[in-house]
């Protein structure tokens, strides 16, 4: 039995319309430096510095330290911590990743430790200051929210750790609080809003742009 025409134009116009619907993009890292350019800035808190001055920005070099050295060999890890598979995988972003997911194409430098991305996920989808700027597109494309999220944190502070304590644990409560990094109450969601009439107000009174 044949299939009437206007049947066989439905098929097929359904089949090339899921042939063109592209794939989901996969989110890629963008590294510190680009989220850096926003971060740094006083309005929104300058993130970056209390990063950099941080445990977390200081997480490769204590791979260095003799205390790593003596949690390495309990574990019966061989080698220098800072060259350890094992160890790198939470002092490092991204470690062991495909090259694909690298938004520039090549991987970060361990020196950098743990970046940005670590504790909110690849940023290429929600990076830009206009997708920041509203939190909940910015959780759509994909950032993740260890202030609210345990199991972000958890990821990495459980019981593989050499340095874990099963007499201790995890307090995400204090980690938290350790490692904040809040924008001001007073320009959180108002941001864009707040430097486009610092901007005004400066080029007003002749000054150049910061």
């Amino acid at each position: 039995m044949k299939c009437p025409i206007p049947i066989l134009v439905a098929v097929a116009f359904t089949r090339l319309s899921c042939a063109a619907v592209p794939a989901p993009e996969e989110p890629q890292y963008v590294g510190v430096t680009k989220c850096r350019t926003c971060h740094k800035k006083e309005l929104i808190g300058n993130q970056y510095k209390e990063w950099r001055r941080g445990y977390h920005g200081k997480s490769f070099e204590t791979l260095k330290s003799d205390k790593a050295l003596e949690f390495a060999r309990a574990r019966d890890i061989s080698g220098p911590p800072h060259e350890a598979e094992y160890c790198l995988g939470c002092h490092v972003t991204a470690y062991g990743e495909d090259l694909a997911r690298f938004r520039d194409g090549e991987a970060f430098s361990v020196k950098d430790g743990i970046q940005c991305e670590s504790c909110h996920g690849p940023g290429s989808l929600y990076k830009s200051e206009k997708t920041m700027s509203d939190h909940d597109k910015s959780l759509a494309l994909g950032l993740w929210d260890p202030g609210e999220d345990e199991k972000v944190c958890a990821a990495c502070h459980n019981d593989t750790s050499p340095s874990w304590d099963p007499a201790v644990g995890f307090d995400y409560e204090t980690a938290r609080e350790e490692v904040a990094h809040p924008i001001p109450a007073d320009v959180k969601g108002k941001y864009l809003e707040i430097e486009k009439k610092q901007e005004a107000e400066r080029e007003a009174r002749g000054e150049a742009a910061e």
